[in-house]
């Protein structure tokens, strides 16, 4: 299929505008899916010293953690803190304080943005030894449609037929890309396809389908919400957030996908740690894991999971990263920048991709 492609990379000029923001120390990528960058405060101080948090996040969850700040600041723990938040592209946020860029607390889409920081020494190696795992919440990967879904898209396989448009960010930049890829890889293999058969699926997905590849799930989402393509793979909680927006689409969980699991630390260089580890710590507790479930997120605490049972149905064939053999492997097979099967499926497209 001969199509005009359009790909929006903004990762460069965001960060050359982010250089300038001394409140965050800059941020490589955005803080809304419009490509510009910024810093927000949230919470204030009751009395007491107070004190300010670099966040540092994807930009999916801007609004949870918008509301998680708020509410941490009303605790006894969050009394006097406050929050300068930077949101982005994942690899591009976790790359931006891979180089520099100042952070008391990081949260990415993807545990290899975190390992990146782990290898640098930036957050300490055991940051996901607790009952979460280090996992803030989860989510899985669903099917965007336009209201009255007028394609009839149900499945995996209706995404790759002809005069299907879709869209789905870069995976160079986006950690919502790789879920989206990893996601549809997992999702043929589960129907018994063989490695090779899967992996043709996602080269026909992304070379004869797939439209727009724009730098992260936030900048797709307002693509699709735009007016462009008949289907987005997305965050559900990003489908969840659009619906109660007024958004006239809706979103399907296809039988086969993928539990994305988002990690979050404190960096080993934060001047303020204590204030950091009481904020991570507070939003894995029963208050912190609800305002997860309420912004679309599921929650990883397992009380809250049941009490939200009814929202988050569970897919039939849903597998997790491991099912894919690890986040070590899948990275080097798929994502590595010079042998990776889906990086080397961009290139051949002539889709830019970044250092991942």
């Amino acid at each position: 299929m001969n199509k005009t492609r359009r790909f929006l990379s903004t990762a460069l000029v965001a960060g050359l505008v982010a250089a300038s923001l001394a409140a965050c120390g800059g941020s490589s990528d955005t803080t809304s899916s419009s490509g510009s960058a910024s810093s927000s405060s949230s919470g204030g101080s009751s009395g007491g010293s107070a004190t300010q948090l670099a966040l540092v996040a994807y930009s999916t969850p801007k609004k949870a953690y918008d509301a998680l700040t708020a509410a941490f600041a009303q605790t006894a723990g969050g009394k006097g803190v406050s929050f300068g938040e930077s949101f982005g592209a994942s690899g591009s946020q976790s790359r931006a304080v891979d180089t520099g860029q100042p952070a008391d607390v990081v949260a990415f889409s993807t545990t290899p943005d975190m390992t990146r920081l782990v290898k640098d020494k930036i957050v300490a190696s055991d940051w996901d030894a607790n009952s979460e795992k280090g996992m803030s919440s989860d989510s899985v990967v669903v099917f965007v449609v336009r209201k009255g879904n007028p394609k009839h898209i149900t499945g995996w396989d209706d995404l790759v037929k002809k005069g299907i448009d879709v869209i789905t960010p870069n995976p160079s930049t986006s950690g919502s890309a790789r879920w989206n890829i990893l996601a549809g890889y997992g999702a043929e293999l589960k129907e018994g396809k063989s490695p090779a058969q899967a992996l043709a699926y996602v080269r026909t997905l992304l070379t004869k389908n797939v439209s727009v590849q724009d730098s992260s799930a936030s900048a797709a989402l307002q693509t699709f919400t735009g007016g462009k393509g008949d289907v987005l793979l997305d965050y559900e909680s990003d489908a969840i957030a659009a619906e109660k927006a007024g958004d006239a689409i809706h979103y399907i969980i296809p039988k086969q996908t993928i539990l994305i699991q988002t990690p979050i630390a404190v960096t080993v260089k934060s001047s303020h740690a204590t204030q950091a580890k009481a904020f991570v710590s507070w939003q894995w507790s029963t208050a912190g894991q609800t305002i997860w479930a309420r912004q679309g997120y599921r929650p990883v605490l397992a009380s809250v999971a049941k009490q939200f049972g009814g929202q988050f149905p569970t897919p039939p064939q849903l597998f997790t990263i491991d099912f894919l053999g690890g986040w070590t492997k899948v990275k080097k097979e798929f994502f590595d920048p010079s042998s990776g099967s889906i990086i080397k499926i961009e290139q051949a497209a002539g889709v830019p991709t970044a250092s991942s």
